[in-house]
């Protein structure tokens, strides 16, 4: 395949997998992240190799079984946005590229090969011969479609990550109704092999954004049904697997897509997904021997646990850091969230070490930045050039007084609000935690309330919250990935938060191909969102995890994403 190679360096030097914790917008549990300090290995354990060494012996029964923490809120590729609907996407769909496991990097998926033009713009994607699993070919026309879908203005739900594809020349014009013309966006159709993609500036990290979701395509017969992603029967897939079952709230299943063009390569027949929103619960089923794994990034053992199943089952548990942040969001179009000196004082009351070490108990690091280390820039680790402690520090003396000259300038003398989280025993605690040392440092009085993942998700969306607890992985490995997020009216802004000074400099990093230069504006946006404090970085994930020794195969990205795709069995 022909690639310029001035443009493969590039890409290289943003997807080398980092040292750190990783992923996609949401985590759902607070013990592990999906979108940090650690290892490059790719691998969940020292155990999941990706291949057949020739002297495994396959197990007879081929069906995995895994917990979800949280039932995935779509199966839409286009709507999706949390490390759940991920996992389980990841499974049933495959776009142009997918990321090596090994490398991080992308590599051919859909896309047996493609050209990059000299300057870096014009990307041509010939596509191999695969199918849909109801038989029909897919072609460069359901990329096209989909991505039509993603941009459409007048779509009935807008597609939350609809910026991720305004790299491609006329995307952003289209999404906000400046044109009306599709054939005006840099999305070509050749023939059915051949995709031919314009952006409009070079985009060193392009290859790796379509192995992301967003990018995935879907088949032409969801046009004229709005709820296709709500029934088994009505989803079609390109990828290793099909869903075949789902039971709302309790279980699914995904079954091996003889269609998949490298079928040979998937071992598994079928993966069964219990649903089952208790940490307790699953480290229980796992110790029976009723999973074959438990924990990070899609379920939860209990953080008190995790002392104890390290020493008691060191060759499966596994800690990895990833590239992947924690933190509590604010609804600043919300008195008195409106307030900045109200949202520093909160931030700098936190003790986070504490909260790592007695009620996380997972290694994880305390932040105080939002991108997290293990991201590349300019050819070394951003956080390493660039130091969260520069931003703010824990100080409960300048807290005091903060909060104190933010509430007179509201009119008034008690701070009372809500914090919301999704559905897990690990947030519960965090936010215990959290609203406890608020209250002792400053006399705050803090509801806790707990919401479904779905319904959790929808409200922080349509800024139905005062405080939420929030957690965002890496879609990419580039500082972007985490900053373009705060954007006026992004898709996944889901605070209200405005800045047409940070909307400079997010749009100048995306315009140019020097990387000195996207540092430093990577650098001072960043320095905007923590002198805004959007958001409280409370610390940078880790992935902790139990995989029995028989099961191989599994992997977890830089990121933290999982990918169940090329997992099995042996004998046991």
């Amino acid at each position: 395949m022909k690639k310029s190679k001035s443009l493969l360096l590039m890409i290289a030097l943003v997807l080398v997998i980092g040292t750190v914790l990783a992923g996609c917008g949401g985590n759902n549990n607070a013990s592990s992240g999906n979108n940090t300090a650690a290892t490059n290995a790719p691998s969940d354990n020292a155990g999941t190799n990706t291949g057949n060494t020739g002297e495994e012996k396959l197990a007879a029964d081929q069906t995995l079984k895994i917990n979800l923490s949280s039932e995935p809120p779509t199966f839409d590729p286009q709507q999706a946005q949390d490390s759940t609907s991920n996992a389980i996407l990841k499974l049933m769909y495959e776009g142009l590229t997918r990321q090596n496991a090994e490398t991080g990097q992308a590599e051919e998926g859909v896309a047996e090969s493609w050209d990059i033009s000299a300057d870096g713009l014009v990307y041509t994607f010939h596509l191999r011969d695969s199918k849909w699993s109801n038989g029909d070919a897919v072609t460069a026309n359901d990329f096209a479609f989909a991505w039509q879908r993603v941009l459409d203005p007048n779509a009935e739900q807008a597609a939350p990550y609809a910026y991720q594809l305004y790299y491609i020349k006329g995307a952003e014009d289209f999404n906000t109704g400046k044109i009306t013309d599709f054939s005006q966006v840099g999305i070509k159709v050749i023939d059915e092999k051949t995709l031919e993609v314009t952006l409009a500036n070079p985009t060193p990290y392009f290859l790796g954004l379509l192995s992301f979701y967003t990018y995935y395509p879907v088949h032409s017969s969801v046009k004229d049904n709005a709820k296709w992603a709500t029934a088994v029967d009505t989803q079609i897939t390109n990828g290793p697997f099909t869903l075949t079952e789902w039971t709302t709230g309790q279980s699914l299943a995904v079954t091996k897509n003889p269609s998949y063009y490298a079928a040979d390569d998937i071992k598994a027949q079928q993966i069964n997904f219990s649903i089952v929103n208790s940490g307790a619960t699953e480290l229980l089923s796992y110790k029976n021997g009723e999973l074959d794994r438990a924990g990070g990034p899609i379920g939860e053992i209990p953080t008190e646990q995790l002392p104890i199943v390290e020493k008691e089952l060191p060759n499966e548990f596994a800690r990895k850091g990833i590239a992947s942040v924690y933190y509590y969001q604010f609804n600043v179009t919300e008195k008195p969230f409106t307030n900045a000196k109200i949202r520093k004082a909160l931030a700098m009351a936190i003790e986070r070490q504490p909260i790592i070490d007695n009620i996380t108990l997972g290694g994880q690091l305390p932040a105080f930045g939002f991108v997290p280390p293990g991201i590349q820039s300019n050819e070394q680790e951003y956080r390493a050039q660039v130091a969260d402690s520069q931003y703010f520090t824990e100080d409960l003396t300048e807290a005091k007084k903060l909060l104190d000259e933010g509430l007179k300038e509201e009119g008034l003398d008690k701070l009372e609000f809500t914090v919301t989280y999704n559905t897990s025993e690990g947030h519960q605690k965090i936010a215990v935690a959290i609203a406890d040392q608020w209250k002792k440092a400053l006399g705050v009085e803090v509801k806790l309330e707990n919401k479904e993942w779905g319904v959790f998700i929808e409200d922080r969306h349509n800024l139905n919250y005062q405080v939420a607890r929030a957690g965002w992985s890496a879609d990419y490995n580039d500082p972007m990935t985490y900053l373009d997020m705060w954007v006026t009216g992004g898709g996944n802004n889901d605070s209200g938060y405005s800045n047409a000074d940070y909307d400079k400099l997010i749009q100048e990093a995306k315009t140019s191909a020097d990387n000195a230069v996207r540092q430093e504006k990577f650098a001072a946006a960043e320095k905007i969102l923590m002198d805004d404090m959007v958001v409280i970085p409370i610390y940078y994930y880790t992935n902790n995890s139990l995989t029995k020794e028989y099961l191989k195969g599994v992997t977890l990205d830089f990121s933290g994403a999982i990918d169940l795709s090329r997992a099995y069995l042996l004998e046991h």
